[in-house]
């Protein structure tokens, strides 16, 4: 009876979360941690508890398909995680190599056009794991209706220092101007894989802390950060849907922060600044309550609207 009483409580909950949400995040990127830990409150053997984390992954993926999210980021094998015992990083080996290869062959991976990549220092992994991940890449080459970056052996740090080694190296041999290095360029020389900037950045287990991961694709573009307790075997769709209605408030904030901006400038600005400030202002007025801009004019005129020349 209670268990009937608490999923019918789930199911009216879950309602109302969705109620909240007006859309969804673009690309979220997710670390997975807990997974020991459940394990040991449960008195299971570790590599269950990374089994059953694998299962929210795959159930992870249809609340992505569902709420229209394009790209997803998972953080499951750290640079730092090769300084476990061998016999830990075998069990992760075998469940990842397992995964990918069911991934790859999964119906609806292929109806739903996902395209899988692995990020990371991969040459580090295992052959077995290599030759899955080259499975699972080759298989999904084609698709680009929905991008599953899977994080392997992967340090942001070590992402950032190869970029940089890189760009040094070019500038060394003259083959780049350092006056010519700009944001592209070091894109140009990060992981392939993600296809766009970190808009969401979700962390089970109960640490807020993001462990060095995509600090250029997430950071850079101030994504923003939902930290819960459950541990991933644990997180529930509920569990998502608090964290995409953390993003949207995020959001709303950063709107309503860039509006505040502009209004100020239009208050304060010389005459030669005042088109600019207003064309911004115009773009985030509906984030402003009447009263704060009761004494400017901000009416909209579509000739000359910033871009329209």
């Amino acid at each position: 009876m209670r268990s009937w009483i608490r999923d019918r409580a789930n199911s009216v909950y879950e309602r109302l979360l969705k109620g909240e949400i007006d859309g969804a995040p673009a690309h979220v990127a997710v670390i997975q941690d807990g997974n020991r830990r459940y394990a040991r409150k449960e008195g299971e053997e570790t590599s269950e508890g990374h089994r059953e984390g694998a299962e929210t992954t795959e159930a992870l993926l249809e609340w992505c398909d569902e709420l229209g999210i394009e790209e997803l980021t998972l953080y499951t094998f750290s640079t730092e995680n090769f300084d476990r015992p061998a016999d830990q990083r075998a069990v992760l080996f075998d469940l990842i190599e397992e995964k990918l290869y069911d991934f790859a062959d999964a119906d609806r991976v292929h109806e739903a056009g996902v395209r899988i990549r692995a990020i990371g220092e991969t040459h580090r992994l295992p052959t077995r794991v290599r030759e899955a991940i080259d499975y699972a890449e080759s298989r999904t080459e084609g698709y680009d209706q929905f991008h599953l970056n899977i994080a392997l052996a992967y340090g942001g740090r070590a992402e950032l220092l190869g970029a940089v080694e890189e760009i040094a190296s070019d500038v060394d041999t003259g083959d780049l101007d350092p006056g010519e290095i700009d944001v592209e360029t070091v894109e140009n020389r990060l992981y392939e894989g993600p296809t766009r900037d970190v808009d969401l950045i979700v962390r089970t287990g109960g640490d807020e802390r993001t462990s060095n991961f995509l600090p250029w694709h997430a950071n850079g573009n101030e994504a923003a950060a939902y930290f819960c307790a459950p541990y991933w075997p644990e997180f529930r769709k509920i569990d998502f849907l608090r964290a995409i209605r953390t993003y949207e408030h995020r959001a709303d904030s950063w709107r309503r922060t860039r509006a505040r901006r502009a209004l100020a400038l239009v208050r304060a600005v010389s005459d030669a600044e005042l088109h600019t400030a207003k064309g911004v202002l115009r773009r985030f007025r509906d984030s402003l309550s009447p009263r704060e801009l009761e004494d400017v004019d901000v009416s909209i005129d579509p000739e000359h609207e910033p871009g329209s020349d």
